[in-house]
């Protein structure tokens, strides 16, 4: 099977993780935190502005934990997003209000977060789809101008940016994702980030109980009685740890040889699909976004769409569409009308797309997508 998605993991990681049985300690420590300023770096934000928990998960809730939402807040979000974004919202009582998309980008424009915004909107949640940044300036001048709280959900876009500026520090919070499907992975794991470092503080405590995090050897040098503890918040346990981090590390050093095959890729597909009839290949970037490449998606009538995908299979190539439309599963059903992002949903096909693929794999897929579509519009 030729896969959507796949790390490509080797033996750095294998000695990394090494180290950590050797150390006696794979719990939270030395290694988180140097994971931790890692990421720093690669943002270009201070270390004490990050957070490393044990999922994207973990951070987008507790982001929503961090805000203090909760009933009668709304917060403006894409349907075309994961439905862990959601979730977050949800669980704190507030709710989520669905925007549409621009149909071929798959990302939210201006107007379509404007469009959503209620008297009582506190947040708006930005996905950038595939790892496009969209339209992610435009929508942090207007949320400063309304007075609305940004986040960034960038779980797609790890290594992506708008004229030097790092997805995920355009808003006031944002979290990533390191799950074993991602472009970084770290097993499981996610990362938090807040501008404001009182936030990011306070989300540290939260994600260990409403504790400090300290180690019991680091209590102990500032305390004689080093296992009183101080509860200020009410937290969960939702900390990364040095076995997760220790793999984080490497991945990062790692990552721009991913990102560089991933658009190589990326612009494989563009030469072998560019003239496959009534085939739409992702839009071209607008000068100075850069891309992580996480998503190559095609689109085609709506029709054909799905036996396209299955003939696929059945040659031993996996594809798949991701996200469906939020507004539309039962949990979340809702009446407003998003033409856009329904428009989306029927035609969007994703095309296999990790670093592990080979030049002969990338022709194989686009050589059976050809045949599978040219033999059902024939």
């Amino acid at each position: 099977m030729i896969n959507l998605h796949q790390p490509t993991l080797g033996a750095e990681e294998l000695d990394a993780i090494a180290e950590v049985f050797a150390s006696n300690w794979i719990g939270l420590g030395p290694r988180t935190r140097t994971f931790e300023a890692d990421f720093a770096h690669h943002l270009g934000v201070d270390p004490d502005q990050i957070v490393f928990v044990n999922s994207g998960t973990a951070a987008l809730f507790l982001t929503v934990q961090v805000l203090d939402l909760g009933p009668g807040d709304d917060v403006v979000l894409p349907s075309i997003s994961f439905v862990a974004a959601a979730n977050a919202i949800a669980s704190s009582g507030a709710r989520p209000v669905f925007c549409d998309v621009d149909p071929r980008t798959l990302n939210p424009t201006l107007d379509d977060v404007a469009k959503a915004i209620t008297p009582t909107t506190k947040a708006v949640l930005l996905l950038h789809y595939g790892g496009s940044p969209g339209e992610v300036t435009e929508i942090a001048g207007f949320c400063r101008e309304k007075g609305l709280v940004l986040i960034e959900d960038t779980a797609c876009a790890v290594a992506s940016s708008v004229h030097g500026t790092a997805c995920g520090t355009f808003g006031d919070l944002a979290t990533w994702s390191f799950d074993a499907m991602k472009i970084l992975v770290t097993g499981d794991g996610g990362m938090f980030y807040a501008a404001d470092r009182e936030l990011a503080h306070r989300a540290r405590r939260l994600a260990y109980h409403g504790l400090e995090q300290m180690s019991g050897f680091d209590s102990a040098k500032s305390s004689n009685r080093w296992w009183d503890i101080c509860v200020e918040d009410i937290g969960h346990r939702l900390i990364g740890n040095d076995m997760t981090a220790a793999l984080g590390s490497v991945q990062l050093r790692k990552l721009p040889d991913f990102v560089s095959r991933r658009r190589e890729i990326a612009t494989q597909y563009d030469r072998l699909l560019s003239d496959v009839p009534g085939v739409h290949l992702p839009p071209t970037l607008p000068d100075g976004h850069v891309s992580s490449h996480y998503f190559y998606w095609v689109q085609l009538a709506p029709e054909i769409r799905d036996r396209v995908a299955q003939q696929m299979l059945e040659r031993g190539i996996y594809t798949s569409f991701r996200y469906p439309p939020l507004h539309k599963v039962p949990i979340y059903r809702a009446d407003c009308k998003l033409p856009s992002a329904e428009h989306a949903c029927r035609r969007t096909l994703l095309l296999p797309l990790h670093p592990s693929l080979d030049d002969a794999e990338v022709r194989t897929v686009a050589d059976e997508f050809r045949k599978a579509v040219e033999q059902h519009i024939s």
